[in-house]
């Protein structure tokens, strides 16, 4: 059981998630025959709410007792190539994101990977009211420095529940759900070519190179924690149209899930809806001077949740 967010005729709508077709919770409450009030996110369905969580079994059972009947209301079932999939979850209040969390990204890069005992997790973030993208739509290459755009395929993960000070154990037991993001990057945005070179000017334009608009789309859907299982053992591929180019697995990551939100939550109360951002794997094409250009079709694809996809057009 997966979940989505999608868009038919202008209205926005939670809904289950497969490749071929998704349905409208919603409309789903209605044929069962539900009365209560219908929520406006997704995390209503999602672990840790038990409550909510079956509440969206049974109305996955009531689909699949439906599949194939008629109805004489509006449609429950949309094919999914005919709606338009949104983020799963519309406005995150953080979107962190983790810079070399493999050891074999780090490395591709020309840097020593430490032991994680002797350094931490490095964190940033992307501004999500003008970053967050959705599945399936265009990601403008801004004019103002074209040439250098590169992917990162990246698991992340939803917190369902929030905390301060969540140790490792429990860690897990924040998280509602698992989604894909492909944290798009500008390699080499070097703002005022003339200025005067000040010690932090590279920091800055690494980071600043990650908030160009557009740059983080997630989706297709959200995979329910307790369907993931265990987050460190997840096949993790990019492809750039159809071709390879990153192909690792979450259990090499240098820094768990867990530990990740222990690290953040030690200093940052962590909210429902933040989504975690969790690194990526070696296979990027700053390693081989090889970047995104328009009409590009990048596909993120992460086992047990599905696969994120976008295209690249001019700015």
């Amino acid at each position: 059981m997966r979940l989505c967010r999608f868009e038919v005729d202008g209205k926005a709508r939670l809904g289950f998630y497969t490749e071929d077709r998704v349905a409208d919770l919603e409309a789903l409450s209605r044929a069962a025959g539900e009365t209560r009030a219908f929520p406006e996110s997704l995390l209503a369905f999602l672990p840790p709410e038990r409550e909510g969580m079956e509440r969206a079994h049974r109305l996955a059972d009531v689909w699949q007792e439906s599949a194939g009947e008629e109805t004489s209301g509006p449609p429950v079932t949309f094919p999914t190539a005919r709606v338009k999939l949104l983020a799963p979850i519309a406005r995150p209040p953080k979107l962190f994101l983790l810079a070399g969390n493999y050891a074999s990204h780090i490395e591709e890069g020309g840097k020593k990977a430490e032991a994680k005992q002797n350094t931490f997790p490095y964190f940033f973030m992307k501004p999500v009211g003008t970053t967050l993208n959705h599945p399936d739509t265009d990601i403008a290459i801004p004019a103002i420095s074209p040439d250098s755009i590169d992917w990162e395929a990246e698991l992340g993960a939803v917190i369902g529940k929030g905390g301060k000070d969540i140790s490792p154990k429990d860690a897990l037991s924040h998280v509602a759900g698992y989604v894909a993001v492909n944290d798009i990057s500008d390699r080499q945005f070097h703002p005022n070519p003339g200025r005067v070179k000040r010690e932090m000017d590279s920091f800055f334009d690494w980071l600043h190179g990650k908030w160009h608009d557009g740059f983080a789309p997630v989706g297709p859907c959200i995979a329910p924690a307790d369907a993931i299982g265990d987050p460190q053992s997840l096949r993790i591929t990019l492809t750039v149209n159809g071709k390879i180019k990153q192909d690792g697995s979450t259990g090499q990551m240098i820094f768990s899930v867990a530990e990740l939100i222990a690290f953040i939550s030690s200093f940052v109360t962590l909210e429902a809806g933040d989504i975690i951002s969790t690194g990526t794997p070696a296979g990027v094409g700053s390693a081989t001077g090889e970047f995104l250009k328009p009409g590009d079709r990048v596909a993120v694809e992460i086992e047990k949740i599905g696969v994120l996809r976008n295209r690249m057009v001019a700015g």
